[in-house]
């Protein structure tokens, strides 16, 4: 949970394949605009983990495809530029 007195913008997180084209191009494109990136790279995880970061996934992209990077709780489904800088300014990540 967010905390509503914090400074910091809320995060980016990229849901990834290690091995996804658009997935390196998706964290190529958020690493050039500075943002605080968390990178999960979902095919590297095992287990618990895994399974839990799976189903967190089909909860907020129910197709479970990659890349999907949300911005303070808003979901992108693929590396679509134009859409990732709208929510990252919306979001206060970009001027």
């Amino acid at each position: 949970m967010e905390d509503p007195t914090s400074k910091e913008k809320p995060g980016v997180t990229l849901y990834a394949l290690h091995h996804c084209n658009h997935c390196k191009k998706a964290k190529a494109h958020l690493a050039d605009r500075d943002v605080n990136l968390k990178t999960i790279y979902v095919d590297m995880l095992s287990g618990s983990e895994r399974n839990d970061t799976l189903r967190h996934l089909r909860r907020i992209n129910p197709s479970v495809t990659f890349p999907t990077i949300v911005i303070a709780g808003e979901v992108i489904v693929g590396f679509k530029p134009g859409n990732i800088d709208s929510a990252l300014k919306r979001h206060h990540h970009l001027p």
